[in-house]
């Protein structure tokens, strides 16, 4: 390995950035980003770091989730309430259930940025840049919009700031209430169709509250009752936006990425010559990679090598992405070598971009049950191989859309012209996500058991 810089990634190939026209304006947005103040401190992300190495110990359990990728357009307070909230719905179903901590991270303040299968799209004869995301350019079709302006760059990192200071207010100033949100959960199952099958664990968790009141537990003098501390984490794709926001801790003389306390990179962006892997290399923050149907065994022990040489608990997650019908198949191998190899690491499940399928109308979609199938899948594998199935990674929303099909309300590909919202991908919506919880629950207690 040569010698690591915050900018040594430059010397290598960088797949999926864009071709910004104007050398001296990128330079001065990264100059301006460079003298801006951390998004996130460099203790937060030892903070993470500690809590993932207990999931990859097999005492806590790993929720990620939030937008396929964030939007100027759609932010709000709002949007950042109803996202957090259903975070907390899955984690206290998930928690209770599973007899673990759950350590929550959110694909927020920071998910501005998507790769995309191809350079250009073309409508009409018409051939423009692909949209790649609203840090880097607009999705109106059109030369303008389409035109990659770093300018971007800047309205994302002061979202995200936004986003930040909202998601810390919430943590810390009662909507994390345990007994609030479990209300949440019961008011959740009033009108779902299969109240029935789930209303058992919602009630023994009410039971539970309601046992450490009578016993002098309760949110006025428990702060972890009301309190909570929620991550942020996102595909670090950009790299220009990257390195600018990449600290020097005073404390530990560490490099730290300050967008986020956790990042990722993209199935796409993983190539071991690459700079997505040189950049991160010389990180201290917990990383992940997205592991698809193509991996090989000498590959992956090669990336870990790469991203955890010294094979350190709780610094690499490993976040397969395969489709219901393939991971049953491809991970067995994979989990077989890193466990023969000795190498600590998180095994977390993407069971959405494995199972993105075009529906009949022309929409992008995914359906419920195949994202339930590979979760299933992912558990039982992990299981065979005397590993830990660690955490689950979803695209989602705390808001009512109609972009994945199926649940209990049987969303069918005719509802989905109704409310798709998304810009990207297809997002479960707040009753599916919910539902997801209560069935990943079910495997979490046959874990326990």
């Amino acid at each position: 390995m040569t010698t690591w810089s915050r900018d040594s990634w430059r010397n290598k190939t960088a797949l999926q950035q864009p071709r910004y026209g104007d050398a001296a304006a990128l330079s001065a947005v990264e100059q301006s980003l460079a003298a801006m103040p951390p998004l996130v401190f460099a203790a937060e992300a030892r903070a993470l770091h500690s809590q993932l190495a207990e999931v990859a110990e097999g005492r806590a359990f790993l929720l990620q989730g939030g937008d396929c990728a964030e939007s100027f357009g759609d932010f709000s307070a709002n949007n950042i309430r109803d996202t957090f909230k259903v975070l907390m719905q899955m984690a206290i179903v998930l928690t209770y259930a599973g007899r673990l901590p759950v350590v929550k991270v959110g694909r927020m303040a920071g998910q501005f940025a998507k790769p995309r299968s191809a350079e250009t799209e073309e409508r009409d004869a018409v051939v423009l840049p692909s949209y790649r995301g609203d840090i880097i350019n607009s999705p109106e079709f059109d030369a303008a919009a389409r035109t990659p302006d770093p300018q971007r760059m800047l309205q994302a990192y002061h979202q995200s700031t936004s986003t930040l200071n909202l998601l810390r207010a919430f943590a810390t100033g009662g909507l994390a209430d345990l007994h609030q949100v479990n209300q949440w959960n019961l008011s959740f199952l009033d009108g779902n169709p299969l109240r029935e099958r789930y209303q058992a664990l919602a009630h023994s968790i009410q039971d539970a509250l309601a046992f450490m009141e009578v016993c002098g537990i309760n949110s006025d003098n428990t702060p972890t009752l009301r309190e909570t501390q929620l991550y942020t984490s996102h595909e670090a794709l950009l790299l220009n936006y990257e390195e600018a926001l990449t600290r020097q801790d005073h404390l530990t003389s560490d490099f730290y990425d300050c967008s986020a306390h956790m990042l990722w990179i993209g199935e796409r962006t993983r190539q071991l010559d690459g700079a997505h892997i040189e950049f991160f290399r010389g990180l201290k923050n917990p990383v992940g990679v997205k592991v698809g149907p193509s991996m090989t065994g000498n590959e992956l022990i090669a990336l870990i090598d790469a991203l955890n040489p010294d094979n350190i608990p709780g610094r690499l997650t490993l976040i397969t992405r395969m489709g219901a019908d393939v991971l049953a198949e491809r991970l067995p191998a994979l989990a077989r070598r890193v466990q023969q190899e000795g190498r600590s690491v998180v095994w977390s499940c993407d069971p959405m971009h494995g199972n993105t399928v075009k529906a009949g109308n022309g929409y992008k979609t995914r359906s419920f049950d195949r994202i339930l199938e590979e979760i299933r899948h992912f558990f039982a594998v992990l299981r065979s191989e005397q590993q830990h199935p660690g955490g689950i990674h979803l695209e989602m929303t705390g808001q009512h859309v109609t972009e994945c099909t199926g649940g209990a309300y049987r969303l069918s590909e005719s509802d989905l012209d109704k409310c798709y919202q998304t810009q990207c991908d297809p997002r479960l919506n707040a009753d599916q996500v919910l539902e997801l919880a209560f069935c990943v629950a079910d495997f979490l207690r046959d874990d326990g058991r």
